[in-house]
């Protein structure tokens, strides 16, 4: 019984610990910016691993510092419901899922909330152990954070290209220009790489990735023009029904 009472009260210290700081560092992220994430050391251990040069260019800007048509082109690639939902889109997750049924190409439902909280504390993998975590920070983002706050960290984070880590950087790098200055179809093709920006080249892009850009131009149509901070906006009409031209 004593040994039983010992194993319960570190059960019940680490619960709080865990807890504890999980919650403070989502408070703490939501002013301060995220210069540094898991995946970037990871991707510095590989190209070290395989005795590449080490390659890590990222630049953290604020969303006022960010091309306007950069986030509602994530939004049509990645996430169209993203000033709808509240972290998690289950028409997305049951699309992809009678899709992936159907035995056609595998798809995701992750949301741009779900892919910040994946960004900024955890490590890639598909793990049940993982995707509960990212769960429980895709909940703690959405309510600590807002959704310019959630944009501005998910553009400053992701991983755009090889050993490139955010617009800033990726608008450096591939157009010798600032985010700022991005044109709307150079967000487009950027936006176009993000399912695999190993793979794929917003530098030197292929034919298919002309093609996606055209898609997400086409979709950008029907996507509402992203508040900035400040700003209102009715998530029951879509942001306000401004969109973007």
């Amino acid at each position: 019984m004593l040994r039983l009472g010992f194993v319960g009260r570190i059960v019940r210290w680490v619960a709080v610990a865990f807890f504890g700081s999980t919650i403070l560092a989502v408070v703490a992220l939501r002013f301060i910016p995220v210069y540094f994430t898991p995946l970037m050391f990871i991707r510095c251990a590989e190209q070290i691993s395989k005795g590449d040069d080490v390659k890590l260019h990222h630049k953290w800007v604020s969303l006022e510092d960010i091309s306007r048509h950069m986030p509602v082109a994530v939004m049509a690639s990645e996430d169209q419901r993203f000033l709808l939902h509240h972290g998690f889109d289950y028409k997305a997750i049951e699309s992809a899922a009678v899709s992936n049924l159907k035995g056609g190409k595998i798809r995701g439902g992750s949301t741009i909330s779900q892919q910040t909280a994946k960004n900024v504390f955890l490590w890639p993998g598909r793990s049940w152990v993982r995707k509960g975590l990212e769960a429980y920070f895709t909940v703690l983002i959405e309510f600590m954070w807002s959704k310019q706050r959630i944009m501005e960290v998910y553009l400053n984070s992701i991983e755009m290209g090889p050993g490139i880590y955010g617009v800033e950087a990726v608008a450096q790098d591939n157009f010798g220009k600032s985010a700022a200055d991005l044109f709307r179809g150079e967000c487009a093709l950027i936006a176009a790489t993000l399912p695999n920006p190993l793979k794929f080249s917003s530098k030197e892009p292929s034919a298919y990735m002309q093609k996606r850009k055209r898609q997400i131009e086409q979709q950008m149509k029907f996507i509402p023009s992203f508040p900035r901070e400040g700003e209102d906006y009715d998530p029951k009409t879509s942001a306000g029904g401004v969109y973007s031209k």
